[in-house]
């Protein structure tokens, strides 16, 4: 906390933000396990760049800033990669 209220408040927000994207991503991660392991019960492959590249496609045109196409493009790249570590790393765990 610092002695400027406009500050502190930015601050906060951001705060409940972090903490939003923190759930957020935990839902998501949920969610993949769950697609994971329906895929591994039908004999499935769990990658499919297909859909990847549809998601991206899909939120840099639903992207209306101020993110860039570019950093939307980088983030959820991110946050695929995590997603496909996490829920590897926990099925074979």
């Amino acid at each position: 906390m610092t002695d400027d209220p406009i500050l502190d408040g930015l601050r906060q927000q951001i705060s409940a933000f972090d903490r939003a994207i923190v759930e957020a991503v935990n839902h998501r991660l949920e969610l993949v396990a769950k697609i994971k392991a329906y895929k591994d019960a039908q004999g499935l492959g769990f990658l499919d760049p297909k859909r990847e590249e549809q998601m991206l496609d899909d939120l840099t045109r639903s992207n209306r800033g101020p993110l860039s196409d570019e950093g939307l493009r980088e983030l959820l790249q991110a946050i695929l990669d995590l997603s496909k570590r996490e829920v590897s790393e926990r099925s074979s765990g």
